[in-house]
């Protein structure tokens, strides 16, 4: 057993000029074990505080994002170190510690909370600057306060790496998701309505080349939409790596193999008729049948309204005997990003929500569903029917 130690405590000769100096950052445990597991071993993470003088702070690993908070202590803390005046002092004399010093006072600690990356900027940053069919070298212009006309300028991979809140793994995933193209480094929202005809292209090629969609070689059909209807190399590889996995190929000059993710692509394309259906809604039939014909015989088992939850809003045309089911384009990522805000929005669109309706259109605010049921708790009231649970408004919202 141990013997207790006494040692004399004393300010430190450097006090004054050391108040503020310190620190006190409480990790996760995930971040706690990949610090401990790199000094075991011989790589070291990186961590990168990011953030404009009037955003909140956020610190960012390879893949995760963590928003930077201080939370003031009940207690004190004192950071007690070996007087630095004594380590500078020449002793050869190897003595045991008499007396410790107090370097600086701790009133708070630094935290850091897992967060959503934050990649709304990108809206502003891109506006008229989207790639489209028959637009697509044009040169976007804008005006400056004194109403001068000036080219756009452009706004590439590093700037928004630069710019952003987020990790370097969820930049790349919200481009991905986003559907924006990375052009000569510029970031380039594709149109909609183009990637939809990309897709019905590749979907159609693939047919009439009797390729498999599990392991289609990428050359002929790049080649095929460059000869046929003049879309570019690099468009339609980063569309074909959007969806699904592309592997190397064995050969010289080969572009290898895509795997396609079947569901990603039929959802896309049925993104793409339903949009139209933003202000007017569709019966529910004919919009279906769309969607099965524009994705063709072999993938028109695929088609399901699941793979579009979050995006539409289903209603009722009660005039019908029965109801017929209407079909409305609602898409979660135009919602508000700040949660009040976006709670206001889903309220006003319905005053009762059902939970498993709800749900979808949260997902993007919350890290996860422990945080999604938090909002809940704190923006909406439940209550339960015979029908099964519905959320209401706390607040009262006005149209």
């Amino acid at each position: 057993m141990s013997q207790a130690v006494e040692l004399d405590l004393r300010f430190s000769s450097r006090s004054q000029s050391e108040v503020g100096t310190y620190k006190l950052l409480e990790l996760p445990p995930d971040l706690c074990k990949s610090i401990e597991a790199s000094a075991e071993g011989s790589s070291s993470p990186s961590f990168t505080i990011k953030g404009s003088p009037e955003d909140d702070a956020v610190l960012c690993t390879a893949d995760k994002t963590y928003i930077v908070r201080s939370v003031v202590l009940s207690n004190s803390v004192l950071v007690v170190t070996p007087d630095p005046a004594d380590e500078d002092a020449d002793n050869d004399v190897d003595e045991p510690l008499k007396d410790v010093a107090i370097r600086d006072q701790l009133s708070e600690v630094i935290e850091l909370v897992p967060c959503v990356p934050r990649l709304h900027k990108l809206n502003a940053f891109l506006r008229g600057r989207e790639y489209d069919e028959g637009h697509e070298d044009e040169e976007s212009m804008s005006e400056d306060e004194d109403g001068i006309v000036k080219k756009r300028p452009r706004f590439t991979y590093e700037d928004a790496r630069r710019t952003l809140q987020a990790s370097d793994a969820e930049l790349d995933k919200g481009l991905r998701d986003r559907r924006i193209l990375v052009l000569k480094g510029e970031l380039r929202p594709i149109a909609p309505s183009h990637l939809t005809t990309i897709l019905e292209l590749l979907l159609t090629n693939l047919v009439s080349h009797s390729l498999s969609y599990t392991a289609a070689p990428v050359s002929p059909l790049v080649e095929a939409l460059e000869d046929e209807h003049d879309i570019r190399r690099d468009v339609t590889r980063q569309v074909i790596a959007w969806f699904g996995r592309i592997t190397d190929g064995d050969s010289p000059g080969s572009m290898g193999t895509w795997e396609m993710d079947a569901d990603a692509v039929v959802k896309e394309v049925g993104l793409g008729i339903l949009r139209a259906y933003r202000d007017e809604p569709i019966f529910e039939k004919e919009f279906l049948d769309q969607w099965r014909k524009a994705v063709g015989d072999t993938f028109e088992e695929r088609v399901s309204l699941k793979l579009l939850v979050g995006n539409y809003l289903a209603s009722s045309d009660t005039l019908s005997d029965p109801p017929i089911p209407l079909l409305t384009y609602f898409p979660s990522a135009e919602l508000p990003i700040d949660p009040g805000a976006r709670f206001s929005e889903l309220f006003l669109v319905r005053p009762r929500w059902k939970a498993d309706e709800i749900t979808h259109f949260l997902s993007d605010i919350a890290v996860d569903s422990k945080e999604r049921d938090k909002l809940l708790l704190k923006h909406a009231r439940a209550i339960t029917d015979p029908t099964g649970i519905w959320y209401t408004a706390r607040a009262k919202y006005n149209a």
